[in-house]
């Protein structure tokens, strides 16, 4: 059994730790709140927009409009936009989205797909590195903060003019989609070729609501407004999802910090159980001493 002092410096070590912990919960509990509501605010400017992008696709005379809508016929390079982020202590957040990375690198290697990578965090940016494949450009200390958009706009920028100039063939993103406190869901999306917009035509529609569903009219043509639209719905995907990644790094935290806390507490009752047991062995130790001189006295 310890002695009373070693179980008593593990208490105080736990006890710190704890505090710790605690105050990293706090931490986390008050950049998420504004993540979120960064998220939040721009999720609906994001479905406006692709809203209009829809319309817009449907008076437009389609792949022709601008060659970042044309899919290549024979796909050998791609680019990888991997988001991550730059610290740990945020449980398995990570390791989900750099799964999901194994394998879409282990499915299209089997094609004979040259991979490069865009890194956005330190940690998707040291998996990469261990992967010996070329790095095209690296974005660190940006998830997990306040976000700029012109982070995306530059990023996005970068891979444009490599799809133009046909050094990538295909370019995916994987970041994770914030679904909850305890539910952040890696996700792999196709950035270019830019897919086509789905519109959901099956929808029932009232005659109300049919009288005053909004046609946009386009000053210049669509096809104009196409071309200048359509980067920027890239820019605009990679914004949001970077800002998904931040919202969900922050709860991952949140929820590993407070598992944290939760260990900390069985631990200290754990310890504070064997410091009660050693200590009454030392008091019990110490009666028979006592008794057993008294009697050796006696005799």
């Amino acid at each position: 059994m310890p002695s009373l002092k070693e179980v008593q410096s593990k208490i105080i070590g736990v006890q710190k730790t704890k505090k710790i912990t605690r105050a990293m919960n706090m931490v986390a509990s008050s950049k998420m709140r504004g993540a979120q509501m960064a998220m939040e605010a721009f999720r609906p400017y994001a479905d406006k927009f692709a809203e209009v992008l829809g319309s817009l696709a449907e008076k437009a005379g389609g792949e022709d409009v601008s060659p970042l809508l044309v899919p290549r016929e024979d796909v050998k390079k791609v680019n990888l936009i991997l988001c991550t982020s730059d610290r740990g202590l945020c449980g398995g957040f990570n390791n989900k989205l750099i799964e999901k990375a194994k394998n879409f690198v282990a499915e299209k290697s089997g094609a004979d797909v040259e991979i490069s990578f865009t890194n956005f965090g330190k940690k998707g940016l040291k998996w990469a590195q261990k992967q010996k494949r070329p790095i095209w450009s690296e974005y660190l200390d940006v998830v997990g903060s306040r976000i700029p958009f012109d982070i995306a706009m530059q990023a996005g920028r970068k891979l444009i003019d490599s799809f133009l100039k046909a050094e990538c063939d295909e370019v995916y993103i994987i970041y994770s989609e914030f679904g909850g406190m305890s539910r952040q869901i890696p996700i792999l999306q196709k950035l270019l070729p830019i897919p086509p917009v789905e519109t959901d035509a099956t929808e029932a529609v009232s005659t109300e609501e049919f009288l005053y569903q909004a046609e946009h009219i386009c000053e210049p043509s669509a096809d104009e407004l196409m071309g200048e639209m359509l980067p920027r719905n890239v820019y605009i995907q990679i914004f949001k999802a970077l800002l998904e990644t931040s919202t969900s790094e922050h709860a991952a935290r949140m929820a590993a910090m407070d598992n944290a806390t939760k260990a900390c507490n069985d631990m200290i009752d754990a310890l504070t159980l064997t410091y009660n047991k050693a200590r009454q062995a030392a008091i019990t130790a110490e009666l028979m001493d006592i008794v057993g001189g008294a009697e050796a006295l006696r005799g």
